[in-house]
């Protein structure tokens, strides 16, 4: 399964790109662990605190395609970088804000921008632009395993530091954590400037991405992952006051969003392996149908934190391997000399699903005191993504055959 990964150069590329979203993602991924702490201290409720994080939702998506675009066409080294500074900095300067204004511009935009400027669309096309064909399939598995890791790590870290040092002293560690990432750059991008020998015909930025625009399947692609967003941030801004309701303590909720983390290792690496046998359009079926079914067991059966426990291990499994598949019908719908700029725009439609998951859960649990509406949107959702993956055009995958 991963023998093409066994070539130091190989190997050095994927761990270096997975390191680094390990501590993005991460770091994101562990937002929601804070909005109870800081509604205690700031006042500012949770419909404000949940419209800063949505905001942080789109600014992650929408800086996708902008910093791919660059990376593409400068190289990917001073967006990383860029990007790991500006998370850092936005998360410094959060515990000095005390407005929804001040607390949107750092949570919401600066340390949204530098995550996702260090995230999936920069670190997939870098690593794509430097290994062999055969080897980005697994390649993707475990680069995006890495930001799953990192929520396993990184969500039960948080969780100690806030109830040790508080809320704010965690955020600073989460400063720290990115400036860690920084060496890891350099690993990464050395050979940036070096012309991969399956590189495409190079007929401008401005033509790769009018003929996507214009291309059904990737349309459908980005209806699919329009809900996957919405689904994650949901989850992730909300899980917390969802075990806050069920009258569990707060261990459950971080403790819940490790094990997705932890269960989405191994769902990362199978989907890679998968682009690889199967086509992608029907892996990605299979996972948002999956989500409807495990969403609609949950709301049927009693909620204790074993249940809390089985359903995050369940959702954990799809929850961000979507990304190697999708990633994967870019690459083969248009090569991958503007994978980043490409996927990125992919990414940017996953988050404004995001803004609305994580927007409109804030609204629903002020107006109507719990979640239940939220979890019917998520679950027809869910099954609307499954149909609409099945029509994109995809060749069948050769039985010896590795993709992009």
């Amino acid at each position: 399964m991963f023998a093409s990964l066994r070539r130091p150069d190989v190997l050095i590329t994927t761990l270096a790109a997975a390191g680094i979203l390990m501590i993005t993602m991460g770091t994101r991924q562990s937002l929601g662990l804070f909005i109870s702490p800081l509604d205690a201290t700031t006042g500012l409720g949770i419909a404000t605190i949940s419209f800063a994080l949505a905001i942080g939702q789109f600014s992650w998506g929408a800086i996708q395609p902008v910093a791919g675009a660059v990376a593409d066409r400068y190289g990917p080294r001073a967006v990383l970088i860029g990007g790991l500074l500006l998370l850092a900095v936005g998360s410094t300067l959060t515990p000095f804000v005390s407005s929804g204004f001040g607390l949107t511009v750092s949570l919401g935009v600066l340390a949204a921008i530098g995550s996702g400027a260090s995230s999936f669309s920069v670190l997939i096309g870098a690593a794509a632009q430097r290994l062999p064909l055969e080897a980005r399939g697994s390649a993707s598995g475990v680069i995006n395993a890495g930001g799953s890791f990192g929520q396993f790590v990184v969500a039960p870290i948080m969780q100690k530091l806030i109830q040790s040092v508080g809320w704010m002293g965690a955020m600073w560690a989460m400063a720290v954590m990115a400036l860690a990432a920084l060496p890891l750059v350099g690993k990464l991008t050395q050979g940036a400037h070096e012309t991969h020998p399956h590189a495409e015909e190079d007929r401008g930025l401005g033509h790769a991405i009018r003929s996507a625009l214009q291309d059904r399947s990737y349309l459908l692609l980005h209806a699919g992952f329009f809900t996957c967003g919405f689904h994650i941030a949901f989850l992730v801004t909300h899980l917390p006051g969802e075990v806050n309701l069920c009258g569990l303590p707060p261990s459950v909720a971080s403790w819940s969003l490790a094990i997705i983390g932890l269960a989405n290792i191994f769902g990362s690496l199978y989907a890679g392996s998968c682009v690889s046998r199967y086509r992608s359009k029907y892996v990605l079926a299979a996972m948002y149908g999956s989500r409807a079914l495990l969403i609609g067991v949950y709301l049927l059966v009693p909620h204790t934190d074993l249940t809390f426990y089985l359903f995050a291990a369940g959702l954990g499994f799809t929850w961000l391997a979507t990304v190697p598949p999708t990633a994967a019908i870019v690459g083969k719908l248009f090569g991958i000399r503007y994978l980043a700029t490409l996927f990125g725009l992919t990414l940017l439609s996953h988050q404004i699903g995001g803004f609305f998951g994580a927007w409109l859960g804030g609204l629903t649990i002020s107006r109507f005191g719990d979640y239940g509406w939220m979890w019917y949107a998520d679950m027809a959702l869910a099954a609307a993504a499954a149909l609409v993956n099945l029509p994109i055009r995809e060749a069948p995958v050769a039985p010896a055959a590795a993709v992009a």
